[in-house]
C-alpha cells in the first residue's frame, strides 16, 4: 500500500546554530581568529538556510579587536534584518568584552549561570625592554618621519606623552563601547552605568539583574521553550585539525614563528585574565 503525504503537514521548526570560539582578530597558526573574512561564508550560510525559523549563536570568547568585534557583530545585524531571521545569542564560558559585544548581536541574550559575562572596557598590555637592551649593551636605533611613529616603543623608555595619548585613544573606544550596550540594550539596563562600564565581570545570574543579557539558559532548552519541543537544529561545523595542542597548532599554515608565538602568548593572556 503506498503511504499518502500529507501536503499541508508542518515540518518541525527549524534552528541553526553556529558557535563562534576564540579570542577576536588575533591571528597565528597556532591558533584560529574570529574576525570577519574568516566568518563571512557561515554567517551568510547560517542566515540562508531555507525554512529557518531563528538563528542560534554560542559565544566563547574573552575579546580581542574592538574592530573585529564590532565588524561581525554588524554583520550579523545586517543578515538577521536583511533575511528577516531573529537571532539568539548564548554565553558559554566566557562572552567577555569584545566577546560580550558579540553577544549584543542578538535580539535576545542568555547565559549559563557560571557564565563569565562583562568586561565592558577598553585594555593595552605590552612589554617594555629598554632596561634590558641597555644591560645587554644593546644600542636600539630608530630613524622616523613623523614624531608619533615611534610611539609606545617597548625597546624606548615610557614618554609619558604617549601614555596620554593612548588613554585618549582608550577613552573613545570605550565610549564607542559603551554607545553601543546602550543602544541594543536600551530600555533593558539596570545598573549603574559606572557600574557597568567599570570594565568588571559578572557571572550569569548577576548579569541577568544588571540587564546585560536577558537570561540564564542553554540553547537547546531556550530555543524549545519558544519553538516546541520538536524544534529540529542544524548544527553549522567547524574545521577541526588533530595537530592544534594547548594553542591550537595546525601544521597546515604557515607564518613567522617568532610572530605566532607572540600572537599565542597574547591569546593565552586574554584567556587567563578569566580564569581560562
Amino acid at each position: 500500500m503506498a503511504l499518502k503525504l500529507n501536503p499541508f503537514r508542518k515540518s518541525p521548526p527549524l534552528v541553526v546554530v553556529l558557535s563562534l570560539q576564540g579570542a577576536i582578530g588575533v591571528q597565528s597558526r597556532f591558533g584560529r581568529a574570529l574576525d570577519l573574512a574568516r566568518l563571512e561564508p557561515a554567517l551568510t550560510q547560517a542566515f540562508s538556510v531555507k525554512g529557518a525559523r531563528a538563528v542560534a549563536i554560542t559565544v566563547n570568547s574573552p575579546g580581542g579587536s574592538p574592530v573585529q568585534s564590532a565588524l561581525i557583530h554588524d554583520r550579523i545585524r545586517q543578515l538577521s534584518e536583511e533575511k528577516k531571521v531573529p537571532v539568539y545569542m548564548f554565553a558559554e564560558d566566557v562572552a567577555a568584552s569584545g566577546g560580550y559585544m558579540l553577544l549584543l548581536a542578538g535580539d535576545e541574550i542568555y547565559a549559563h549561570p557560571a557564565s563569565i559575562v562583562g568586561s565592558i572596557g577598553v585594555v593595552y598590555g605590552g612589554f617594555g625592554f629598554s632596561e634590558a637592551i641597555r644591560r645587554l649593551g644593546i644600542e636600539r636605533r630608530v630613524h622616523s618621519a613623523g614624531e608619533r611613529k615611534v610611539m609606545l616603543d617597548p625597546f624606548l623608555p615610557e614618554d609619558p606623552e604617549d601614555v596620554a595619548r593612548l588613554r585618549a585613544i582608550q577613552r573613545d573606544v570605550h565610549d564607542f563601547f559603551k554607545a553601543m550596550v546602550e543602544r541594543r540594550r536600551q530600555g533593558k539596563l539596570k545598573g549603574d552605568p559606572a557600574e557597568l562600564f567599570s570594565g568588571d565581570i559578572w557571572l550569569g545570574g548577576r548579569a541577568v539583574e544588571l540587564g546585560l543579557v536577558d537570561g540564564l539558559g542553554d540553547l537547546r532548552s531556550v530555543m524549545r521553550a519558544k519553538f516546541g519541543d520538536k524544534t529540529r537544529f542544524k548544527v553549522l561545523g567547524r574545521e577541526r585539525n588533530f595537530l592544534r595542542g594547548l594553542f591550537g597548532f595546525d601544521a597546515r599554515t604557515r607564518g613567522n614563528v617568532a610572530e605566532d608565538l607572540l600572537a599565542a602568548l597574547e591569546t593565552r593572556a586574554l584567556w587567563s585574565r578569566f580564569g581560562q
